[in-house]
């Protein structure tokens, strides 16, 4: 299992890094897919729970919201993302008046939860690159704060606390069992000290990135045991099996979509 999250970590881990770095439809189109399919696979987990999300609802939403972060400045973002919202509550009101599901209420929140994930949250993926100054810089930045942090997690949850060196307690027992206090720890500060270290090559403020760095690591875990919850209620382990080792595509942006948020605001702040 290592050396399959390891050989998917260095042959996707550069081509991604390009990708942000050329940016324009380069950037935009494998990062839609990647974002189609994790909305898919957020979909099925729904369904096995026993909500009803269908892709045909959920995709179009999230797409327009998709569109509309290429254009950091257009004034329909606003009004666009109430129409989604309305758009999913008539249909779901339409599905309780047809009597075609029994958790009519569930599904609409479900839908909601899914249009505010996977195109406001998301949708900053499209926000921070489209920054007027240093926005690749930013951008990967963010990633691999969030990369080295899960990375580094791991590696000391597995190789350190799991050989007794420093002790192991569970992190989150019934959310996700393998995480532990020690790999956290050790994530949040290999995570900062990578963060900053990577930010002199970028040109950024190192202090800019202390900060990052520090919130990155430390809020990052939120966002993937937030999707957690919702394959343990669906009983399954993974999102999809889309890379070896690691899952699916949800499996891979849990973290990130939260983490390239903060980003674009911090970039907003500094800048």
């Amino acid at each position: 299992m290592f050396l399959q999250r390891a050989l998917i970590t260095f042959t996707l881990g550069p081509i991604a890094l390009y990708l942000i770095y050329l940016g324009g439809w380069f950037y935009f189109i494998p990062l839609v897919i990647i974002l189609l399919l994790a909305t898919l696979e957020y979909s099925q987990i729904v369904q096995k729970i026993g909500w009803h999300v269908p892709p045909v609802l959920i995709i179009p939403v999230v797409l327009i919201q998709w569109v509309l972060a290429q254009c950091p400045n257009a004034d329909l973002f606003g009004p666009l993302l109430a129409i989604s919202m309305l758009a999913i509550t008539g249909y779901t009101l339409w599905q309780y008046e047809r009597q075609k599901s029994q958790t009519v209420p569930a599904d609409l929140f479900a839908a909601l939860a899914g249009l505010l994930l996977f195109g406001w949250v998301c949708g900053h993926f499209f926000r921070l690159r489209g920054l007027p100054d240093v926005a690749w810089q930013w951008t990967m930045l963010a990633m691999l704060s969030t990369w080295i942090a899960d990375s580094g997690a791991y590696l000391v949850g597995r190789f350190v606390a799991g050989r007794g060196i420093v002790g192991k307690h569970a992190l989150s027992p019934r959310l996700s069992p393998n995480k532990t206090v020690e790999g956290y720890i050790g994530g949040i500060l290999l995570g900062t000290l990578f963060t900053v270290l990577i930010s002199l090559l970028l040109e950024i403020d190192p202090v800019h990135a202390l900060v990052l760095g520090l919130l990155i690591s430390t809020l990052g875990t939120v966002g993937d045991l937030g999707i957690s919850l919702l394959k343990r209620e669906a009983g399954v382990k993974d999102s999809g099996n889309l890379f070896p080792g690691h899952g699916g595509a949800l499996d891979r942006i849990d973290s990130l979509m939260w983490t390239v948020a903060i980003a674009y605001y911090l970039a907003l702040y500094f800048l």
